[in-house]
C-alpha cells in the first residue's frame, strides 16, 4: 500500500524541491506532480493533503498554469504558497491583482488571528517574500490570518473548507518559523502520523527491484564509489544477489586509493560480482594537451561510454542497467512528474547510456533526495566513509586541474587532496563541510629554493570548502585558521612542486562549486 502522501502541485516554483524536502523531513511522504493531475490520480497517490506551489506567473494571465477547480471540492486540506495561495483564492471567488509594490526578501509579518496553521508562530515573525501580485480582496468565505505593511492578506483560511494560504515561502531557510507552519499543516490539519521513514523506502525498493527484474535476468550497475551508485548497488544486491554485476571504470582521474576502497568494500566486504576495468591509459592519452574544460568533459564522457559498453557486452543475460538517479536530477532535467519546472541542466544519469546498449533502466533512488539516500545507505550497512563521503565530479580530477592533464600534475593534486581530507577529518570538520577539495592552478609563482628565487615547477593549490543543504546554492566555510594553516604548511612541505596555497572564499551563485 502506498504511504499517506502530500501531493505537491508544481506551478513552476524554483523552490518546489524544498517544499518536498520539508515535508519529508517531517516524516511524511511527498510527491511533486503536474497541474494537469486528475482527481483520480490524486486519490491513487493516497493523498492526505495537497500543497499548491509558488510560481512566476500571474493568476489572471491567459497562459497561467492552473489545476482542475474540482480539486478544491475533494475535501482534502489544501495549502497554497505564494502563487498557489493566489490561485486557490481566485478559484474560490477572491480578487487577485498586481500589488502597489513588489515584496522581495525578508519581511516582517503580523499575525492578526489565531489559527491551527500558525500555532507556535510569534505574533511578529520574519518571513521570506517573493511576489508582485497580491490577493486584493478576500470573499466573505475567507478569514485573514496575517498581514504585512504592503500585503493585507499575507496568510488566510477558508471558513468552511480545509483550505489555507500563505503569501510568503515557509519552505525556505529565510523563514525561521516556516518549518513550524508546514508541520502544523501536516499534523494539525492533515492529521499525518509521521510514520514514513527511509527504512520503508529501502524495503519497498528491494521488493520493486525483484518484481521488475524477475528470477533469471541480470542487472549491470556502473559503480563509481560515490554514495549514489554505492547505495544502488547495495539495494540491488540485496534484492537479486549474484545476478548483479558491477562495473567500475578506473579512468586514471580518481583520487589516491579510490580503486582499493571500491574493491575492498564491494568485492571483499559485500562479496559482490565486481569487475574493475583499468582504462587510465586510454583516458589520459585522449586528454593529452586538452585544456578546454568542456572538451575535457566530452572526451571523458565519450570514452567512459565506450569502455563501459565494451565491458557490458561481455556479460550474458543482462537486460537491465542500474543508475543512481536522484529526485533533484529528475526535476532539474525536466523529466519530473510536474512537467512545469524549467530544464535547468542535463544530467549524465538521466536518460542513461546510449539506447543502442538495449538496456531497461533500474533507478531505485529516483524519488529520493541526497540526505535520504545516505540514510538508506546506513540502513543497508554501507561503511560510513562511503555513505558520508563528499561529492566527487564524474570527470574526476580532470575538472580540478586547470590546464593540461599530465601524470605529474595528477600526482601533485592527489597528494594535496590527501592532506586536505586528512586534516579536516582529524579536526572534526569533515562532516560539517558539504564538499572539500583542492584545485591545481595553471600558474607558477615565485618561491625561494635554497638561496635563490625560482618559478620553475612551482605550482599553486587552491583549497575549496563549501557548506550547502542541497548544492543548488552554497557558501564558503568559515573554517578555523589553524586548520587552514596546517593544510598549507603540510602541502608546501610534503607535496613536491607546490610553493603556494590559497583559499577560495566565493559563494554559489555567482561562482560554481567546482572550478571547471
Amino acid at each position: 500500500m502506498k504511504p499517506a502522501t502530500i501531493v505537491i502541485i508544481d506551478f513552476g516554483s524554483q523552490f518546489v524541491q524544498l517544499i518536498a524536502r520539508r515535508v519529508r523531513e517531517n516524516r511524511v511522504h511527498s510527491i511533486i506532480v503536474s497541474p494537469s493531475i486528475t482527481l483520480q490520480e490524486i486519490r491513487d497517490h493516497n493523498a492526505v493533503g495537497i500543497i499548491f506551489s509558488g510560481g512566476p506567473a500571474s493568476v489572471y494571465a491567459d497562459d497561467a498554469p492552473k489545476c482542475a477547480p474540482e480539486i478544491m471540492d475533494m475535501g482534502l486540506p489544501v495549502l497554497g504558497i505564494c502563487y498557489g495561495m493566489q490561485l486557490a483564492c481566485d478559484l474560490l471567488g477572491s480578487d487577485v491583482g498586481a500589488g502597489n509594490s513588489r515584496e522581495y526578501g525578508r519581511t516582517q509579518v503580523e499575525i492578526v488571528a489565531e489559527d491551527a496553521l500558525l500555532n507556535h508562530v510569534p505574533t511578529q515573525a520574519t518571513v521570506w517574500m517573493s511576489h508582485g501580485d497580491i490577493v486584493k480582496t478576500l470573499s466573505d468565505d475567507f478569514v485573514a490570518l496575517a498581514k504585512t505593511d504592503t500585503c493585507p492578506y499575507a496568510a488566510m483560511r477558508h471558513k468552511s473548507r480545509p483550505m489555507y494560504g500563505v503569501q510568503f515561502h515557509p519552505e525556505v531557510f529565510h523563514t525561521p518559523c516556516g518549518n513550524q507552519i508546514i508541520r502544523n499543516f501536516l499534523y494539525d490539519i492533515c492529521h499525518c502520523t509521521g510514520d514514513w521513514q527511509v527504512d520503508h523506502v529501502a524495503d519497498d525498493a528491494i521488493k520493486t527491484i525483484r518484481e521488475k527484474v524477475g528470477e533469471t535476468d541480470r542487472v549491470i550497475c556502473g559503480l563509481s564509489g560515490g554514495v549514489d551508485s554505492s547505495v544502488v548497488a547495495a539495494l540491488i544486491h540485496e534484492a537479486i544477489g549474484d545476478r548483479l554485476i558491477c562495473i567500475y571504470v578506473d579512468n586514471g582521474l580518481m583520487r589516491n586509493r579510490e580503486t582499493d576502497l571500491v574493491e575492498a568494500t564491494f568485492k571483499q566486504h559485500f562479496n559482490m560480482n565486481l569487475r574493475c576495468v583499468d582504462a587510465s591509459e586510454s583516458f589520459l592519452t585522449k586528454l593529452k594537451g586538452v585544456t578546454d574544460p568542456q572538451e575535457k568533459r566530452k572526451i571523458i564522457g565519450h570514452e567512459f561510454i565506450e569502455v563501459f559498453k565494451a565491458e557490458a557486452e561481455k556479460i550474458d543475460g543482462a537486460r537491465f542497467l542500474a543508475q543512481g538517479t536522484l529526485y533533484p536530477d529528475v526535476i532539474e532535467s525536466g523529466h519530473s512528474a510536474s512537467g512545469a519546472t524549467a530544464n535547468i541542466k542535463l544530467h549524465h544519469n538521466v536518460g542513461g547510456l546510449p539506447k543502442e546498449l538495449g538496456f531497461e533502466l533500474v533507478e531505485p533512488l529516483r524519488d529520493l533526495f541526497k540526505d535520504e539516500v545516505r540514510r538508506v545507505g546506513e540502513h543497508l550497512g554501507l561503511p560510513e566513509e562511503i555513505v558520508w563521503r563528499h561529492p566527487f565530479p564524474g570527470p574526476g580530477l580532470a575538472v580540478r586541474i586547470m590546464g593540461d592533464i599530465t601524470p605529474e600534475r595528477l600526482s601533485i593534486l592527489r597528494d594535496a587532496d590527501d592532506v586536505i581530507l586528512e586534516e579536516i577529518r582529524s579536526a572534526g570538520w569533515y562532516n560539517i563541510i558539504a564538499q572539500a577539495f583542492g584545485v591545481l592552478l595553471p600558474i607558477s609563482t615565485v618561491g625561494v629554493m635554497g638561496d635563490d628565487r625560482s618559478y620553475a615547477g612551482q605550482h599553486v593549490i587552491a583549497v575549496r570548502f563549501v557548506e550547502s543543504a542541497d548544492f543548488m546554492t552554497a557558501d564558503w566555510v568559515r573554517v578555523d585558521y589553524e586548520v587552514l594553516g596546517r593544510i598549507s604548511t603540510r602541502i608546501i612541505n610534503e607535496v613536491e612542486g607546490v610553493n603556494r596555497v590559497v583559499y577560495d572564499i566565493s559563494s554559489k551563485p555567482p561562482s560554481t562549486i567546482e572550478w571547471e
